[in-house]
Parts: C-alpha cells; structure tokens; sequence
C-alpha cells in the first residue's frame, strides 16, 4: 500500500490532508460517498482524477447548460467506453441508474472502485429527478457493497451548499467525507512553483500571492523566465490574458443570483479591518434574514468571505473579512487600469497607494496562515483562541489568547526590510497594550509581536517593548 500511495503522490503537489482523506477511503472497510466543493480553478477534478486514476471505473461529467436528454446521452458515451459496447441512452436517470448497477455488477472483488461524477449540479436540471435517482443508488446499492467509492464534485457553490452540504433530504447524513477545497496555503503554493520550475523568493512569493492568491489554475499560467512583476503585468493587465476577464464569470458560475454576492464582495473590498453583520447589511442595503445568511455562508465556504472572532464580546460578534486575493486585486487595480496599457503593473507597484494597499493584503494573508504563525511562536501545543479587536481609536488584527495566561498582540507589518520600531510607534504599541487592557479588563500578560517579511531590526525600542518576532518564513510551513 505504500508504494501505492507514493506513486500517487508524486503527480500532486501540496493536498496532504485531502490526500489523507482520499486514501483513508480506500483503506476503508466499506462504501464511501465523498463530496467536495469549491471555487472553480481550484483543482477538484485534477485532485480526484490523479488520486483515483488506478482506481477510477466510472466518470460522468456535467454539461454546463445542457438539456437531461443531453445529460443522458453523455452518459451513455460514458459506459459503452468503458464496457466497449452499445446501450440505449435511457429514458430517465432512474433507468440510468439501473443501467450503471448492471456494469458494476460485472465488477466484484476487493479493489476499492471509484464512480466519480462531475460537475454534479449540471446534471441535476430542472424536472430532471437526476438527485433523486441519484440518491435512491447510493441508498439502495452503493451502501450494501464494501468496495465503492462514489466522489460527487461541484463548482456551482450554491447548489453544492445547499444541496449536499447542508442537505437535509435524502443525502442528509449520508455524505462519509467532505472536502472543502481551498486554493493553495503558501507552503503548497511554493511547492508548486519549484515544480514548474519557477525560482522566486519568498519574497517575490508573498507578492505574487497578494495578487492571484493561490489558485492552482492561476499560478500554472505563470511564465517562466519572467519577474513577478512582469508575470502580473501579463496575467492581469493585458487583454489576453487569463486573469483580465476572469472576474465577471468568477462569480456567475458559482452563485446562482451572483449580484448580491457581488453587492457583498463589493462592499467587503472597501474595508480593511472588516465589517460586522450590521455595518456589512447597511452597506448592501439588505434585510437580516435567511437569503443574507445563505448568501454569506456560501461566499464563506467557497474562501471568498473570511469570519473573524472579536475578542471577548457579550454578543459574540464576528467581522468579516474579504480573504479572496484575486477579488481584492481585481477591484483595486485590474479593473480601473484596464486601457493603460503594457507596463501597468510595473508602474502602479511604485505608487505610494501600492505600498499601503500592499500592507492590508500582508494582514490578510497572515490571518489565513495563523496555524503557521503559532508554530513559528512555537505554541501549537497550547490552546488558544485568534481574534481581531478594535475601539474608536486602536485597531488589533490579531490577537491570540493562551491557555498560559499570555495573549500575543500581533503587529503584522509589510515591509522590504527588517522593520524598525522608532520612538513614535513603541508609544502606540503601548497605547495599543494599555487600551486593549482597560476595555477588556484581562489579567492576562500582553506580549507584543511582529510579523513581518524580514523580520525585526533591533534597538532600544524593540528590546524593551516586542517580546517576539517572526519573518515570513513562518508562513510557509507546512
């Protein structure tokens, strides 16, 4: 089995935990069905085709806006490859399903086999009874047998959400394993690259990931031999390339009724420390009530939308947080530079507003590595709560409350060298410490810490006030 796993292993990069999940099914005594969802570029077909391919005897794919009668045709195609013989295209999918039993009744032994269906809410069309008779296989065949495994894969987010993942008719409590894929963490994104071959620094990586994120999809039209610089420039600036449009069908492919999703992303792009529930409903001039929160939920599971905890609140509020990097960009730069031509992206990074807008994105990148961060701390073996905290005048992105009776303050800082701490922000730190200890009334010690690319440069300032300090290479643990 290990030999096995290994060689699976060596067409991925990065997914160790979703590869885990993968190979615990086959491990596993009996039928799985495992449903994984995500933005769409992601790599949730490539992840199931690669892990599953010595596995794989049956793979239906969805056809964006096709007709049932187009869905059923497909799906014929499918199985007369693999048995190597002509059948009817059936009238339903009930008699589809009936037609997949009897070929995978020929298949009998103890390999674990794999029917992966694609792009699942496409087949499922109006009037189509494509999810029950779906449902109805894996009830009445699927779960008597010990060797299937059935992926169902989706980037249509809001069917997925509603339908599969928080399902509560005939698929509630009957998905074994879900896979929330999310686009690469700086380890995996790094990884990545040195496969294509591109050496950049961490530096460089950070930047690159501030821009695009790390989508697979995105990062594999990098260009090797071209800077950083020059890769944003040819991605997102010029008219042909991927990333120009990429936006306006990002998404109406993954959310039914995408213009509120856009009115909250919108929104959410304007805010730099976040946005409660009621700023956020005011700004989009929306009611409280079940669309908003499924709207939300959806924008969440997807990774556009983060929620953050605030410290320590009667009313538990949480802030929220735009974390999708391409979103964020687009919004800023791509979309009001569009006729500047060649060169757009070499310019812009000079500007005074790149530096301040690139300081905000630093946060929200660190915030979607604090795993990493508590390691470099090396407290990933104590219990601790992440928040953010703000009041009229001291804003705290990050504050991570111990178990030990220690809250590290962090500090999360862009800069292109070791950051220095002058007389003027060692008193704001102290004010910050002092503020956040009479509004919260904690007995616990603050330890302020710096986060930032080439980490501190140390003086007397520094040395009496900063307790820890890490660089990026914190962020890029596994």
């Amino acid at each position: 089995m290990a030999s096995y796993k290994q060689n699976k292993m060596k067409q991925l990069v990065g997914r160790d935990s979703e590869i885990k999940h993968l190979q615990e099914a086959i491990d596993h005594d009996q039928s799985e069905l495992i449903a994984i969802y995500g933005r769409r570029r992601v790599g949730k077909t490539f992840l199931v085709r690669e892990f599953y391919k010595k596995n794989m005897v049956f793979e239906l794919t969805g056809l964006y806006q096709g007709l049932m009668r187009d869905q059923l045709r497909n799906f014929t195609t499918e199985l007369n490859t693999r048995e190597n013989r002509k059948h009817k295209i059936p009238k339903n999918w009930f008699e589809a399903f009936e037609t997949l039993k009897t070929f995978l009744d020929t298949k009998r032994n103890a390999k674990k086999k794999v029917i992966f269906i694609d792009e699942f809410p496409w087949l499922a069309t109006p009037k189509s009874k494509f999810k029950m008779a779906f449902e109805n296989f894996w009830n009445t065949y699927c779960t008597k047998r010990a060797d299937l495994i059935v992926v169902i894969c989706g980037s249509a987010a809001s069917y997925m959400v509603q339908n599969i993942v928080y399902s509560k008719g005939g698929l509630h409590n009957r998905i074994t394993r879900k896979i929330r894929l999310l686009p690469f963490t700086l380890y995996e994104t790094e990884q990545f690259l040195k496969h294509k071959g591109l050496k950049y620094t961490r530096y460089d990586i950070v930047k690159l990931y501030m821009a695009i994120g790390g989508v697979p999809h995105y990062l594999d039209k990098l260009q090797k031999g071209l800077s950083v610089a020059q890769n944003i420039d040819y991605l997102c600036f010029e008219k042909d390339g991927i990333l120009y449009e990429e936006f306006k069908h990002l998404y109406t492919s993954l959310f039914e009724h995408s213009e509120k999703h856009l009115k909250i992303i919108k929104a959410l792009s304007e805010s730099h420390k976040g946005m409660s529930r009621s700023e956020l409903l005011e700004k989009v001039q929306m009611s409280s009530g079940g669309d908003f929160s499924l709207k939300m939920t959806e924008l969440i599971e997807s990774g556009f939308v983060s929620e953050y905890n605030y410290y320590k609140t009667e009313k538990q509020l949480s802030l929220y947080r735009l974390s999708d990097e391409y979103s964020r960009f687009y919004l800023k730069y791509i979309e009001k530079n569009k006729k500047s031509g060649t060169g757009t992206w070499m310019r812009i990074q000079q500007k005074q507003t790149y530096k301040s807008w690139s300081g905000y994105s630093f946060e929200t990148l660190c915030l979607k590595h604090i795993r990493q961060i508590k390691k470099g701390l090396g407290i990933e073996g104590v219990f601790s709560n992440s928040s953010s905290w703000h009041n009229d005048t001291t804003q705290i992105d990050l504050l991570i409350d111990r178990d030990d009776q220690i809250i590290n303050m962090c500090e999360l800082k862009f800069y292109d060298s070791p950051f220095s701490i002058d007389k003027a922000y060692y008193l704001k730190i102290k004010q910050n410490i002092d503020a956040f200890k009479v509004a919260t009334k904690t007995r616990k010690a603050i330890f302020p810490t710096i986060v930032s690319p080439f980490g501190l440069n140390e003086n007397q300032y520094s040395k009496e006030i900063i307790q820890n300090w890490l660089d990026i290479s914190c962020l890029f643990e596994k």
